[in-house]
C-alpha cells in the first residue's frame, strides 16, 4: 500500500485504532534489530547549526537522534521530569536520558512488544518505559515538566483527547514538544487542533526540507539493515514504511503533498 494512500486513511479514527497497534507490536516483536531504534524519517540542520558530537555507537542513528535534539534543545531539559508518548523502541528517550540530563524520562507506547523490546535495548538509571495509551495517559495530573511526541500522533483515534490528556499531565509552565507529518489539509487541521488545545503556541516550524535531506543522507544505512535482515519478498513493503530515498514518503515530501512541522506549545501558569 503506497504510504500516502496510508496516512489518508489516518484522517478515520476507526482505522488508526485497528491498524497501528498491531503493525507496531509485530514489528517489535519480529524484527529485534540490534542497531534499529529509531523509526523516524530523521533530521538535518540546516544553517548555522553544529553537528551533534556523538558517541561511536550513537553514529549509526545520527540521522534520526537529531530530530530528537532538534526537538528537545527547545526548552530546557536538564534535571526536569520529562515524558515521551510513542517512544516506540526506545532510541529517542534513551538519547535523551544519557546526552540532555533529565532528572527522569517515561517512555511511554501502546505496542507491549515495543515497551518489552525498549528495556531490553536501554538501561539507564534515570529512564523507564511503559505501556499506556496516549488517549488516556496513565499518570496523575502535573506530573511532568516536558512531554515529547515525535512523529506519533498521527496514529491516535483522537488527537484533541491526546491533547487534552497532554494538558492534563503537564506541570503549569510546562512545555510540550511535537513533529508529525501530514498532508497540507490535515496539517492544516492538525494546527487547529493544537490551537484548541488550551495550551499556547510559542512556535511553529516547517522542517520539510530538512528531513528530505535526512532520508537522502540515511538511505545507505536503511538500505544495508533491510538487506541484511530482511527477507527478498518483504523488502519493497519496508523501504516503503521506512521511507527510503524513493519511497512514497520521500517522493510526497519533495512534491509537498506530505508536510513535515514541528511545534512548541506551553502551559500557562495556574493563576491563584
Amino acid at each position: 500500500m503506497v504510504a500516502k494512500a496510508f496516512l489518508s486513511l489516518t484522517e478515520y479514527p476507526a482505522f488508526r485504532r485497528m491498524i497501528w497497534k498491531p503493525v507496531y507490536e509485530g514489528l517489535a516483536r519480529y524484527f529485534k534489530i540490534h542497531d534499529w531504534h529509531f523509526m523516524n524519517y530523521g533530521y538535518t540542520p540546516g544553517g548555522e547549526h553544529l553537528a551533534l558530537t556523538l558517541q561511536p555507537k550513537d553514529e549509526i542513528n545520527r540521522y534520526p537522534i537529531q530530530l530528537y535534539h532538534f526537538l528537545a534543545q527547545k526548552t530546557p531539559i536538564k534535571d526536569k521530569h520529562v515524558l515521551e508518548v510513542g517512544s516506540g523502541r526506545g532510541g529517542g528517550a534513551s538519547y535523551i536520558s544519557r546526552y540532555l540530563g533529565p532528572a527522569r524520562i517515561t517512555g511511554m507506547d501502546i505496542a507491549k512488544n515495543a515497551v518489552r523490546l525498549a528495556r531490553q535495548h536501554h538501561q539507564e538509571s534515570n529512564l523507564e518505559f511503559r505501556q499506556g495509551n496516549a488517549e488516556k495517559l496513565p499518570f496523575d495530573n502535573d506530573s511532568f515538566d516536558v512531554v515529547i511526541n515525535v512523529e506519533s500522533s498521527h496514529a491516535y483515534g483522537s488527537v484533541p483527547r491526546f491533547l487534552a490528556e497532554v494538558k492534563r499531565v503537564l506541570k503549569p509552565g510546562g512545555v510540550f514538544l511535537c513533529t508529525d507529518l501530514r498532508g497540507p489539509e490535515g496539517m492544516e487541521k492538525l494546527k487547529g487542533q493544537l490551537e484548541g488545545s488550551g495550551l499556547q503556541m510559542i512556535s511553529e516550524e516547517n522542517i520539510t526540507t530538512n528531513v528530505i535531506d535526512a532520508i537522502e543522507k540515511e538511505d545507505h544505512i536503511k538500505q544495508e539493515r533491510i538487506k541484511q535482515h530482511i527477507a527478498g519478498w518483504m523488502r519493497p513493503a519496508f523501504n516503503q514504511f521506512a521511507g527510503t530515498k524513493g519511497s512514497r514518503i520521500h517522493k510526497d515530501l519533495q512534491s509537498n503533498a506530505l508536510i513535515y512541522y514541528s511545534f512548541v506549545l506551553h502551559k500557562n501558569e495556574q493563576v491563584a
